[in-house]
């Protein structure tokens, strides 16, 4: 399917290349991306390190055939010099004999020279024997030159140790993964698009798709209408909801109000019909698993969204879990944030904002913090936010294009890192841009 968010996994396989992960935009629209290194060591592969290597082996094989060679060059040398050393002394010998040749047979003298002029060719080649010791030695000593050159070649590039190197490349993929944890969590700077899955049903209704399943699990869930409804359509994909090739049907035991469900590790949450009940139904048992009241919250269109629809009571998820808005009496009429147990619905702690529920036209969490825009209709922005961690608000100003004049469901899927919308009838994608701040104890 084209029409998607700026979510993107292009996976080589870990022993040939690296992992790209890609969710968000930045404020000129390029897609924010991660980048993971293999756990396989890719430099031990690199041609130049193993053309490096290679050229090394080869001094070091050169260098001990020129060892071999010098050594028998050092003992040919060595019997080449005794050799000098007798024929220099059989040389003055003959040199006395020639000058008192007279006491001697001429026999003799003439065996004695045959024998002298026999040793005259070796003169040259003991002198031949000299250079050659010393080009063998100049060579040897050019050979480890080279070899420490190329050492610490191979030392710069990081070719040398690789277990070293390949603890380094693990020790920074750890790093890797804690920033990409820090990640999923910022403050909403903007918000893009949106980009039209499909156009079906009323104009008002819900669609999603399970923040805490796994990546190979993308099945979407449709619900038309805010009320008089109880069929749940599954989808095994977004192509097959894009195509309207449907998977399952559910028939739930009560009717829901409003839009604003919330599909929750394997199961939906749903507010009965004409109550402030909280139902989570399993989609894999295909029964109820729990049922609740939130207590004092409003309910059939007591504290609805600025659009109506039995808004009153609107379920979301996201990075921190599943949560629960609502107005109360107690609080006036404004939002109440109360964070959910997702088995047994039980309230694990709320907070008390200033913003009426009436003049909220939708709102979404994001990283533990509520958004809320300020209408349903065209001309919509987020207005307003509630930190939970710091249980304060802040006022704000970013747009979000209401292409279809008229949202009546806006949630955010923390997996996606985007904003699912029921826009009059056109199911809508809208990507956020979060805005980081890393805080690391190493700041090597």
């Amino acid at each position: 399917m084209n029409n998607v968010p700026c979510k993107f996994i292009v996976t080589i396989r870990p022993k040939e290349g690296w992992q790209v992960y890609s969710s968000a935009q930045d404020a000129d629209g390029r897609c924010i991306c991660t980048v993971v290194a293999p756990e396989q060591n890719l430099c031990s592969r690199d041609a130049k390190s193993r053309q490096l290597r290679q050229l090394l082996e080869k001094i070091q094989n050169m260098s001990q055939s020129i060892e071999v060679l010098n050594l028998r060059t050092q003992r040919d040398f060595q019997y080449v010099m005794k050799m000098e050393s007798q024929m220099k002394g059989l040389r003055s010998k003959f040199r006395q004999i020639e000058s008192n040749r007279r006491t001697l047979l001429t026999k003799n003298f003439q065996e004695l020279k045959g024998k002298m002029n026999e040793l005259q060719p070796l003169i040259p080649v003991l002198e031949q024997y000299k250079t050659d010791a010393t080009l063998i030695s100049q060579f040897k000593e050019e050979i480890r030159n080279l070899s420490l050159v190329l050492t610490a070649i191979q030392e710069e590039i990081g070719a040398y140790d690789y277990e070293e190197l390949q603890q380094r490349v693990l020790g920074l993929e750890g790093r890797l993964r804690n920033c990409m944890n820090k990640l999923t969590c910022g403050k909403l700077m903007k918000i893009t698009g949106p980009i039209t899955v499909k156009t079906s049903g009323t104009r008002f209704g819900a669609w999603m798709t399970d923040p805490q399943a796994s990546p190979k699990n993308n099945k979407v869930w449709y619900m038309d209408s805010y009320t008089n409804n109880k069929i749940v359509r599954e989808y095994k994909s977004v192509s097959d909801f894009v195509s309207g090739v449907e998977s399952r049907t559910y028939n739930l035991p009560f009717h829901w109000a409003g839009t604003n469900h919330m599909v929750y590790n394997g199961s939906l949450y749903y507010n009965k019909y004409q109550s402030n009940i909280i139902v989570r139904y399993s989609f894999e048992s295909g029964r109820v698993m729990t049922q609740r009241a939130l207590e004092s919250a409003g309910f059939h269109n007591v504290y609805p969204y600025t659009w109506g629809g039995f808004s009153d009571i609107d379920l979301m998820a996201d990075e921190l879990g599943l949560w629960a808005i609502y107005a109360t009496n107690q609080n006036a009429g404004n939002i109440v944030i109360s964070q959910l147990d997702p088995l047994t619905i039980q309230v694990l702690n709320s907070w008390n904002t200033e913003y009426s529920k009436r003049n909220a036209g939708e709102s979404f969490m994001i990283c533990g913090t509520l958004y809320i825009t300020n209408s349903h209709l065209t001309g919509a922005k987020v207005y307003y936010s509630y930190s939970t961690k710091t249980s304060t608000y802040e006022y704000m100003d970013i747009p979000i294009h209401n292409q279809y004049f008229h949202m009546s469901m806006l949630d955010y899927n923390a997996r996606d890192r985007a904003l699912y919308g029921w826009n009059n009838g056109h199911q809508v994608l809208f990507n956020v841009t979060l805005f980081h701040i890393i805080q690391t104890d190493d700041e090597s």
